[in-house]
């Protein structure tokens, strides 16, 4: 059975919150780490079914309806130049939104990926949600249905695309920010799915003091979402969410991690007061990202485990870095997965 094409509305920014005092600063600083004020964006209703749409063709690009527990998904996808069957996931950050994967218009990754034989696969939605499967639907925003997005991305999603060729056993992952966490996470749980990782200025410790009740404001600010609802607090659920706890889980699986130094470079060029805001926030984002990249990668080296780390001299917590960084781990990807 296969959905057809569906289209969304026009890209709207949301506003950001501004920290006070030094506690309310730290956890208000956390918050904004995951809700990417750079790239934050209102969320539209969920397109509706659509007719069956016409064969796809190699090197195309389709928004698909993918059936799951939560309603059909919208998945954008750009088919392998050749008719390969590897895919790269691309996965949001925290404020993503329901009528595209910034991905698709904030970066030129299809055009990055436009002559490779590898399918780059976007999911669309998954706000706050940190594609895992919740415990429970939100329970203060009226969330009238459980997110499942793990399941979604190793099982119905893959069952799906493989009617349209591409591997359930050929696959990259890469994310930004809160997306970076849940690729080193479906990586590391899934490996017979992925073969490389990567996340961009993410947040790999989680369960350091002070992340659950940034993670906590930032969430509930994105959309109302209750942190509680996805998993209870330090339990199994929630440290098998932690990239700094799972990381023994990590062993052999090609890596790409990154984060900046948070120091303005040369893509920040800020118009005005909200210009300004932004960049700042966007800078201690950045700052706090490579705290809990540090970390990580101190983490990887104790347990004896390689990655490849990347920590740019300047570069804040916005697209055109993130890019960049996409681009420096295309070769990792077309390798791990024959995509050339």
């Amino acid at each position: 059975m296969r959905f057809g094409r569906a289209a969304g509305p026009k890209r709207s920014t949301g506003p950001s919150r501004a920290p006070r005092g030094w506690r309310n600063r730290i956890l208000a600083i956390g918050a904004a780490v995951l809700a990417l004020p750079v790239a934050a964006g209102i969320a539209a209703p969920t397109a509706a079914l659509a007719s069956p749409a016409a064969p796809v063709k190699r090197g195309a690009f389709e928004e698909l309806l993918v059936p799951s527990s939560m309603g059909p998904i919208k998945v954008q996808v750009q088919w392998a130049a050749r008719g390969g069957n590897a895919g790269l996931y691309l996965l949001d950050g925290l404020r993503a939104r329901d009528d595209r994967n910034a991905w698709s218009f904030e970066t030129n990754a299809l055009q990055q990926f436009g002559n490779d034989n590898i399918s780059l696969i976007m999911p669309v939605g998954g706000q706050a949600s940190f594609y895992a499967d919740w415990y429970s639907p939100s329970n203060t925003n009226g969330q009238k249905f459980t997110y499942k997005w793990e399941t979604f991305l190793t099982q119905e999603l893959p069952a799906f695309l493989e009617g349209h060729g591409v591997s359930r056993t050929n696959n990259a992952i890469a994310g930004l920010s809160m997306g970076g966490s849940a690729a080193l996470a479906l990586a590391a749980y899934h490996r017979d799915q992925f073969r490389s990782a990567a996340a961009y200025s993410g947040y790999l410790n989680i369960s350091a003091p002070g992340m659950r009740e940034a993670i906590r404001i930032a969430m509930l600010d994105a959309g109302r979402f209750n942190v509680d609802s996805m998993a209870a607090p330090w339990s199994p659920a929630w440290l098998r969410m932690d990239p700094f706890v799972f990381a023994p889980q990590l062993r052999g699986l090609p890596m790409y991690i990154s984060a900046a130094s948070g120091l303005p470079g040369p893509y920040d060029k800020p118009a005005g007061a909200v210009g300004a805001f932004n960049t700042g926030n966007a800078m201690a984002l950045e700052a706090l990202s490579l705290v809990n990249t540090r970390a990580f990668q101190a983490r990887l080296k104790t347990l004896g485990i390689n990655a490849y780390f990347d920590f740019p001299n300047v570069g804040t917590h916005s697209w055109k870095y993130w890019e960049s960084q996409l681009f420096a781990s295309r070769k990792m990807f077309l390798d791990s997965t024959n995509g050339w």
